[in-house]
C-alpha cells in the first residue's frame, strides 16, 4: 500500500520531519517561507495531506481548490481561526489540532510577560544594552510588585489552569476569572478561584488580566477601548492567546494615555506585521508568538499531528478532530 503523499507547509523539529520520512510521502517547505493562498491551493489538488500552521490562512477560497485531492488537514498548533472551519466541512476535508502538550509552556510565557511588564524587564534590558545604566539607587526604574496581586482570567481552559496553579500557589496570587463553559467546581476550588459573572467584573477587580480565550470571529477586539476603560490604572494585559482578540490600536491609545499600567504580548494582529504604536512604547513587553516555542514542546505537537493523520489513514477517528 503506498504512503500518503503529504506537503508540511513549515519546517518542523528534526525528530518529527524523521518520522514523518517515515510514515509519508512527504514534501517540505525547504525554505520554510510564509505560503501564498495559489501555493495553499496547489497543496490541497497535489497532496492527500496538508499539515499547516497559524502562519496558513486556509480560507473559503483556499478551500474552494478544484480538483480537490486533501483529505485531512492535520493543523501544527491548538489553536485553528486560521482555517475556515464551515468551508472544510463543507468540502469534506477532516481538521485535527493539538491540544494539551503546549499547555505548560504557554502558561509560562503568559507568567513571563506578566513579570517583564510589572517589573520592567524589557525596559531594563534595553537600558543596560544602550549603555545608559549609571548604577543602583533608590528610584530608578521601579516597577509593580506581583507576588499577592489578583491574576484575572479570561478563559478558564487548559492553559488559564496552568497560569493559575503557576499563579496562585507559586505567587500567592488570588484568581478570578470569566468562563461562559467553566470547568467543575473541584477544578475551580483547587486554586481557591472565583468564578466572575461578566468579563467586566475581572476587568474592574484584577491588578493582572491574562486572556486565554481561542481566537475565533465571536472574539475578535474582545478586548476593545471601552472594555480597557474599566480596568483599574495600575493594572496590566496580559495576552498569549490571539492577536485578534485585543483590538491593538485601542490597546496602544491606552498604554499612551495610561488609561492601563502596562501591557505584555506574545501574539498581534497581522502579525508578524504589528502595529509599530508598540515600538514606540517602553510599558509593553513584546515578545514573537514564543507560547510553545521549547523543543520538547514543538517536537510533542508534531507527533501528535502524525499520530492524528495516521489514526486517520488506518481507518480511525482522530483524538484530536475539530472537524
Amino acid at each position: 500500500m503506498s504512503k500518503p503523499k503529504a506537503l508540511v507547509t513549515r519546517r518542523w523539529p528534526e525528530a518529527c520531519e524523521t518520522k514523518l520520512q517515515e510514515l509519508f510521502d512527504v514534501t517540505f517547505n525547504t525554505d520554510n517561507h510564509p505560503m501564498t493562498a495559489e501555493e495553499l491551493k496547489d497543496a490541497l489538488r497535489d497532496y492527500d495531506v496538508v499539515m499547516p500552521t497559524v502562519t496558513d490562512p486556509i480560507t473559503a477560497d483556499v478551500l474552494s481548490a478544484e480538483p480537490l485531492r486533501c483529505k485531512i488537514l492535520g493543523n501544527f498548533g491548538v489553536g485553528f481561526n486560521h482555517i475556515d472551519i464551515e468551508a472544510a466541512k463543507v468540502r469534506g476535508i477532516t481538521v485535527t489540532n493539538t491540544p494539551d502538550v503546549l499547555t505548560d509552556c504557554t502558561a509560562d510565557i503568559a507568567m513571563l510577560l506578566m513579570l517583564m511588564a510589572a517589573r520592567r524587564g524589557g525596559e531594563g534590558e534595553r537600558h543596560v544594552r544602550s549603555g545608559e545604566w549609571t548604577g543602583w539607587h533608590p528610584t530608578h526604574m521601579m516597577g509593580t510588585k506581583v507576588t499577592g496581586k489578583t491574576l484575572g482570567l479570561i478563559g478558564f481552559g487548559r492553559i488559564a489552569r496552568a497560569m493559575a496553579k503557576k499563579a496562585h500557589f507559586g505567587f500567592d496570587m488570588p484568581i478570578i476569572f470569566f468562563d461562559p463553559y467553566p470547568p467543575a467546581p473541584e477544578v475551580v476550588k483547587s486554586f481557591d478561584a472565583e468564578q466572575c459573572s461578566t468579563i467586566e467584573e475581572v476587568l474592574r477587580r484584577a491588578d493582572f488580566v491574562a486572556l486565554h480565550c481561542p481566537g475565533s470571529k465571536e472574539n475578535r477586539h474582545l478586548i476593545n477601548a471601552e472594555r480597557l476603560a474599566l480596568m483599574k490604572p495600575a493594572a496590566y494585559l496580559i495576552n498569549t492567546a490571539r492577536g485578534d482578540v485585543v483590538d491593538n490600536a485601542a490597546l496602544i491609545d491606552a498604554l499612551k494615555k495610561k488609561t492601563i499600567k502596562g501591557a505584555g504580548l506574545d501574539v498581534f494582529e497581522g502579525e508578524p506585521n504589528l502595529n509599530k504604536g508598540f515600538l514606540e512604547l517602553d510599558n509593553v513587553a513584546l515578545l514573537p508568538h514564543l507560547g510553545s516555542a521549547t523543543l520538547e514542546t514543538r517536537e510533542a505537537m508534531g507527533m501528535r499531528v502524525i499520530d492524528n493523520v495516521t489514526a486517520f489513514f488506518a481507518g480511525q477517528t482522530p483524538r484530536d478532530k475539530v472537524a
